[in-house]
């Protein structure tokens, strides 16, 4: 398993991190298609929980909420927001009254979850990319990030800590297989490798090491956030796309927390201590 985590990250990573260093449609079609991707599986577990969330409201919605991010001039935003909220809402009040479900509510709210963490949350992608300086720099320090915290806590976690410290789960209900010890080192390494990262891209070093800090420490929630709805739902993955990581969900899951927290530690630390 670690070695096929290992393959798919050295496979995948250096053409995400080209595609962020050219931005463009270079940059927004994998990651459309990878959040795209992530609706799909995300639909389908809320099928599985017996919520519906119908696709063509989903997919539509997060694709223009990642247009808008990407191409901000469009003012795309705040009307998708609105429109496929409101939309959503009709939808749910008429199954209910037409008996289809009496859990309208609540599929009313996976919709908006669905829409708000793969849209919206996943819109930083673009955020942080169209930064007007060093955009393409930060975003690269945040894959390196987050990549670099979730293998080694994997790594600490199964391998090393596991025969030299033993293993003391960390939460597991959500995620069985998931160490303090891996925690821990994930932390530990992942700043590490943010703090180089940084220097060689020439970044504020101080400024990254706040990032790595709350990329390794809450990247994490974001992980078990999609734990718990794959436990729920019975599932092990959301996909199979990524031999030894999962669905597309499961990769990104941390990957779009990582994005906005490095974007709003930019957008209002980085004045102050670039």
């Amino acid at each position: 398993m670690l070695l096929q985590r290992l393959l798919v990250t050295l496979t995948v990573g250096p053409i995400v991190l080209v595609a962020a260093y050219f931005g463009g449609w270079y940059f927004f079609i994998p990651i459309a298609l990878l959040m795209l991707t992530a609706g799909m599986e995300y639909a389908n577990m809320m099928r599985v929980l017996d919520h519906k969330v119908p696709l063509w409201l989903l997919l539509p919605a997060i694709a223009l909420l990642l247009l808008g991010a990407w191409q901000p001039a469009l003012n795309l935003t705040g009307v998708t927001l609105f429109l496929s909220l409101f939309i959503g809402l009709i939808y749910c009040l008429t199954l209910f009254e037409r008996g289809v479900t009496l859990d309208a509510a609540l599929n009313w709210f996976a919709m908006v979850a669905g829409i708000m963490l793969l849209g919206w949350v996943g819109s930083h992608f673009f955020l942080l990319r169209g930064l007007p300086e060093d955009g393409w720099r930060w975003t690269v320090l945040a894959l390196m990030s987050i990549w670099s915290a979730d293998m080694s806590a994997y790594a600490v976690g199964s391998w090393l800590a596991g025969k030299v410290l033993g293993r003391h789960l960390l939460a597991p209900r959500l995620s069985p297989k998931k160490t303090v010890e891996g925690y821990v080192g994930g932390i530990i390494i992942g700043t590490a490798v943010t703090i180089a990262t940084a220097y060689f891209l020439g970044l504020s070093l101080v400024l990254a090491t706040i990032a790595g800090l709350l990329v390794s420490i809450f990247g994490l929630f974001g992980d078990l956030s999609i734990s718990m709805l794959k436990r729920e739902a019975g599932l092990k993955d959301s996909g199979k796309i990524f031999p030894g990581h999962g669905g597309a969900l499961d990769r990104s899951d941390s990957l779009i927390w990582s994005m906005a927290i490095v974007y709003y530690l930019v957008i209002f630390l980085g004045p102050h201590l670039s």
